[in-house]
C-alpha cells in the first residue's frame, strides 16, 4: 500500500497538530499512559500507521510486551493499573461517541475525574482528540505502517 499523499501538502495543519502534542507532553500525565491510550484508539479506529508508531514507541519506553499486546483486552487483563483503566475508558467513550447518544457516560468521566487532576483531564481529552485526529488523516491518505 502507499500513501496517497504525504503531509508536508498540510504542513500548516501538522504544525498545529503537533502543538496540541506538545501542549500533552508536557503535561503531567504519565507517559506510558498516554501511549496507552494513543494505541488503544487507534486500534479501534483500524489506523495501522498510529499502532506501529505507539506500540514502538511505548516499548521503547518500557513498556512490557504484555501490556502492549493485551491492551485491547484492557477489562480482561490484569497488567493496567485503576488509573490507567479510567483513561482507556475515557478513550474508548470518546472514540466511540456513536455509540452512546449521551456521548461520554457521566459514570466514565467521573470514574476519570476521580484519578486525574481537572488540568490532567484536559490534557487526556486533547491527547484523545489529537490521536483520533491522527488517526483519520492516516486513514485517509492511506500512511502505511512502519513507514
Amino acid at each position: 500500500m502507499s500513501a496517497r499523499m504525504t503531509m508536508t501538502t498540510a504542513a500548516d495543519g501538522y504544525k498545529g497538530l503537533l502543538g496540541v502534542e506538545n501542549y500533552v507532553r508536557r503535561s503531567d500525565v504519565p507517559h506510558s499512559t498516554l501511549e496507552l491510550v494513543r494505541l488503544r484508539v487507534s486500534q479501534i479506529n483500524g489506523c495501522g500507521y498510529c499502532v506501529d508508531m505507539h506500540a514502538r514507541d511505548a516499548k521503547k519506553a518500557g513498556e512490557s510486551d504484555e501490556r502492549l499486546w493485551s491492551v485491547a483486552a484492557w477489562r480482561e487483563a490484569p497488567y493496567y493499573t485503576e488509573e490507567e483503566r479510567a483513561a482507556l475508558a475515557l478513550a474508548e467513550a470518546a472514540t466511540r461517541l456513536s455509540d452512546n447518544p449521551a456521548g461520554v457516560p457521566d459514570e466514565v468521566w467521573d470514574t476519570a475525574a476521580d484519578h486525574y487532576t481537572e488540568e490532567q483531564l484536559a490534557a487526556l481529552v486533547m491527547a484523545i482528540a489529537a490521536i483520533n485526529a491522527w488517526n483519520r488523516i492516516n486513514v485517509t491518505t492511506r500512511q502505511p505502517a512502519g513507514a
